[in-house]
């Protein structure tokens, strides 16, 4: 009899309707958002492995989410930075090409431009990052594995600022969250449960290379500050930051800081300038390189030792103007060479 009244009352409890309702309230908030999200398609010239000195072509893949109806799309640095060419493939089926505007390799965001609107665009709001506590429901949309416009749903986990000494990433933010995260969906939106924008997602911490509820993403604050509001740039360098003992290996002259180029996006402004990116990889100590290339030691004259030297010189290429001229100074073969190139519209 005790059991029956307990059935009984179960049925008037408010949990099950919330959740029910809850439910059907974040399947409706998707089924808005869904057409804004959208697969990346690049190809890019990589260094084959095996001790190989030979370029190869290969394919990536990572999310994004349009922001604007005349075709701006965000997305994160590091699936764009050395494309040779992006394709932009919609919820519809609609392929367009893209071109990277503006990136910020230390923060991990960086803005497409589409070739035209795609046809009916539903776009989607940035919404105010600041205001998310630790604790709130967020709901992420992207291609993990290629598996286009999954929804994976958890929390925010806290709020990190990466430490960093050379490359102005204390400008960062990032989103800690347990919603699933995997390969392919780096770049996607995450949002808030009224459908906004609050970070793209950028990388996981993973023994296993797979989601273990450690997924980082790049506050819409920080993204709409770097990609939106401020002026900044595309690059097209992949480079890693050498210094101390790794500055040794490479001979990088005193104080020893330098930033070697390891890929190179065609048509880019590096390859303008005449930057050459590495030939062959290499593991030195626990880090996995692709070497033979120029090791930048500064750009406008900043040298990249001094304190913050990568975010000054950053800030002095963002300050050119179309025609004006642009240095930089780098180690290629053992020996000290100065670069100049025009900068362009």
């Amino acid at each position: 009899m005790r059991l029956r009244l307990l059935i009984f009352l179960s049925m008037f409890l408010p949990g099950t309707g919330l959740t029910a309702g809850a439910d059907q309230a974040l399947s409706d908030v998707f089924k808005r958002v869904n057409p804004a999200v959208v697969e990346i398609h690049t190809k890019e010239t990589d260094v084959a492995r095996g001790g190989i000195a030979q370029q190869v072509s290969v394919a990536g893949l990572g999310s994004g989410v349009l922001i604007s109806a005349d075709g701006k799309v965000l997305t994160a640095a590091h699936v764009v930075q050395t494309a040779d060419a992006i394709e932009i493939e919609f919820l519809t089926g609609e392929k367009l090409k893209a071109r990277v505007v503006s990136s910020e390799p230390a923060a991990d965001v960086a803005l497409l431009q589409l070739e035209r609107p795609p046809r009916g665009p539903f776009v989607a709001k940035l919404g105010d990052s600041d205001a998310v506590e630790v604790g709130e429901q967020v709901f992420v949309v992207g291609a993990p594995l290629g598996v286009s416009h999954t929804l994976t749903v958890g929390y925010i986990s806290g709020r990190r600022r990466p430490n960093a000494t050379f490359s102005g990433m204390s400008r960062a933010e990032y989103f800690q969250t347990d919603a699933a995260v995997n390969q392919g969906n780096s770049g996607g939106p995450m949002f808030n449960l009224q459908g906004e924008i609050i970070g793209i997602v950028s990388y996981i911490l993973s023994h296993s290379g797979g989601s273990e509820g450690l997924g980082f993403a790049i506050t819409s604050k920080v993204a709409r500050q770097l990609m939106l509001e401020q002026k900044s740039f595309w690059s097209g360098v992949n480079g890693y930051m050498l210094s101390g003992d790794l500055a040794q290996v490479f001979n990088v002259p005193p104080p020893g800081v330098g930033v070697l180029v390891q890929r190179i996006a065609a048509d880019s402004p590096a390859e303008r300038a005449g930057l050459k990116g590495g030939t062959m990889r290499a593991t030195i100590g626990d880090e996995d390189l692709i070497v033979g290339g120029d090791i930048v030691l500064a750009i406008q004259g900043v040298s990249l030792a001094e304190p913050n030297g990568l975010a000054t010189a950053r800030q002095k290429i963002t300050e050119l103007r179309p025609g004006d001229p642009a240095t930089v100074t780098v180690l290629r073969g053992g020996r000290t060479v100065t670069l100049t190139t025009t900068i362009q519209p």
